[in-house]
Formats: C-alpha cells, sequence, structure tokens
C-alpha cells in the first residue's frame, strides 16, 4: 500500500479518504491505474417477510389440494363463482314465483308442462312401460315391456360401470339405487299400483326433475353445463316448473278450488280426477302427498345448496391464500 494519496501525494491518513483532497484512496488508486473508477454493484433488498395479519388461512397443501394447479383448475375466478352459488338459486326461485303470480298460465304452458310429463314417462318407464311424453300428454303402453326395462337397465349399469371405474363412488351408489327402484318397480308391483304411481308422478316425479334440474347449478364444472353456461338454463327451468307445480298444492291445503279437477279436452280425465276416482284416493291424502314430496324436495335442495356454497367459499378462500403465497 502506497504511503501517500494517489491523487494528491499527501501522506496518507488512517482512513479510507483523503483528508487533503477528500478523494477516496481505493477509488483514486484505481483511476490512476485503470483510467476509471469501478461503479459498485448494490447488494438486492432481501424480501420483506408477510406482515403477521396476512397469515395462510390454508397450508400450502391444502390450496394445491383444493384448486389443484392452474391447467387443473376448472373456475377461473372462485370468488366470483362464489357469490354467484350464494345467490343463484333463492334468486331464480324468487323471479320464478313472481312469474307465476304474473302469468301462470305461460309458465305451466312453457316451462311446467314439460317436466310435468316428463315425470309421468319417468314414472312408466321405472314401472316397465314404454312412453312417450309430449307437451300435454304422454302416451304410454297399456302393458308392460320388455324393451323399455332392457333399455333403462342397461343404461343404469353402464352409468354404475362408468362411475365405479372413474372412482365415482357416490354416484355409483346412486345409480344402484335407481336400479333397485326400476327392479321392484318392474317386477314386484302390480299394474294397477304401477298406473296409480306413473298417474301421480306428472306433478310428484316433475318436483324431483326440477329440483335436480336446480341442483346441477353446482356441478359438472368441467362440463358444457358450466362451459357452456348450460346450468342457468336448467336452474331457470327447474325452479319456473317447481314453483309452477309446488304452488298449487301448498294452495290446495286451505283451498281445493285450486286443484284441476275434471276433464281436460283431447288428453282426458285430470290426474287429480284419475287419482280420486280410479284409485281411490281422498282429495285429503292426494293434497298431503304432493305437499310431503313438495317439501322433501326443498329440503333436499337446501342441503345441496349448503354444501354447494361451502365448496364454492373453501375454493375462494384457497385461491386467496395462493395470491399470498405467490406475493411471499
Amino acid at each position: 500500500m502506497a504511503a501517500t494519496c494517489p491523487w494528491c501525494n499527501a501522506p496518507r491518513a488512517a482512513g479510507p479518504t483523503c483528508p487533503g483532497c477528500g478523494a477516496n484512496y481505493a477509488k483514486a488508486q484505481q483511476i490512476r491505474t485503470s483510467g476509471r473508477a469501478q461503479i459498485a454493484q448494490p447488494e438486492p433488498a432481501a424480501a420483506a417477510p408477510l406482515p403477521p395479519a396476512a397469515k395462510l388461512p390454508l397450508s400450502e397443501e391444502e390450496i394445491k389440494a383444493i384448486l389443484g394447479t392452474k391447467d387443473e383448475r376448472a373456475v377461473e375466478d372462485p370468488a366470483f363463482e362464489f357469490k354467484l352459488c350464494v345467490a343463484a338459486i333463492p334468486a331464480m326461485l324468487v323471479v320464478a314465483l313472481l312469474f307465476h303470480l304474473v302469468l301462470p298460465g305461460l309458465q305451466r304452458n312453457f316451462l311446467g308442462m314439460p317436466i310435468h310429463e316428463l315425470g309421468h314417462a319417468l314414472s312408466a318407464w321405472f314401472c316397465g312401460y314404454f312412453a312417450i311424453p309430449t307437451l300435454w300428454k304422454t302416451i304410454v303402453a297399456a302393458e308392460r315391456g320388455w324393451l323399455m326395462p332392457l333399455v333403462l337397465g342397461g343404461g343404469l349399469g353402464y352409468a354404475i360401470y362408468r362411475a365405479y371405474t372413474a372412482g365415482k363412488m357416490l354416484l355409483a351408489v346412486f345409480c344402484g339405487a335407481l336400479l333397485a327402484a326400476q327392479a321392484i318397480g318392474t317386477f314386484y308391483i302390480k299394474e294397477s299400483t304401477a298406473q296409480m304411481l306413473f298417474t301421480f308422478g306428472g306433478d310428484g316425479i316433475g318436483m324431483v326433475l326440477a329440483t335436480l334440474l336446480m341442483c346441477t347449478f353446482f356441478f359438472g364444472k368441467r362440463t358444457q353445463l358450466y362451459k357452456g353456461a348450460l346450468r342457468w338454463g336448467f336452474l331457470a327451468i327447474g325452479a319456473a316448473a317447481f314453483v309452477d307445480m309446488f304452488t298449487i298444492w301448498w294452495k290446495a291445503r286451505t283451498s281445493t278450488s285450486v286443484i284441476p279437477f275434471g276433464e281436460i279436452e283431447g288428453v282426458g280425465l285430470s290426474d287429480p280426477m284419475k287419482l280420486l276416482e280410479s284409485h281411490g284416493w281422498s282429495t285429503q291424502v292426494m293434497v298431503s302427498r304432493y305437499v310431503t314430496v313438495g317439501v322433501l324436495c326443498l329440503a333436499a335442495l337446501a342441503l345441496v345448496y349448503a354444501w354447494g356454497v361451502r365448496r364454492a367459499w373453501q375454493k375462494a378462500n384457497a385461491e386467496k391464500g395462493s395470491e399470498q403465497l405467490s406475493r411471499r
């Protein structure tokens, strides 16, 4: 080390700079030897830790388990999906009720009747009868046959196989229960009982079908139900059909005048009249059974709604945690 300052040749002091000219000894020496001084690169600042308030609500493993990778995610905005899950079904039921109060005939003709007739047909299929639903009437074979049991049983068996191989055990069990119901309806119950069931099934099974349509809102995120927005159409049809059928029987608890007794032109006796005259039901029993089915459907819808909202909340919460994790 030189004993003098490289810049002014004054005696060198103990510090890094010259007390005479103020030059930095190291930089002055670099200028003398190489013509310029090296610019010091600043050290990168350490990442600031997250404040205590930003503690993640879920662990990293839980976030990955719920959301999966970005390529695996079915919902792009879980927070917005959570809001939709909370509001969609209650809002649509309110809209359907207002529609029923303002235009009940239009609601029944275009939304309620197709589901009602499908309820007739589905009940007949599960009892072994061939049936074709139309807009105002369901054409049912006079006797049981072999075609419908084979088609329906084969379809349910295939659905059980696909659900089982895909690891969807709950769906497999559900399809198995339907297959058992078909076996009972086709081979065990009498024909007179079967005819009573598919007469009752117009509004009875119709309300079940309408409820299932509403429940589809929470499922099929990787299918056209979600990607093609079919779930909104199914939700609207299901809500309108359910309100159309259930409100009649709910009102009938206090006023039987709303029950469509009598004969329908081109169709024949109405369903309530058939149950009353051909199957020996009393009006009170009829109303009680339809109301019971409707209330059970609402209870089932409430359970699915609670599950769907909770699942959407978990995904929204996991997405929030993932964003916090990415900022670390």
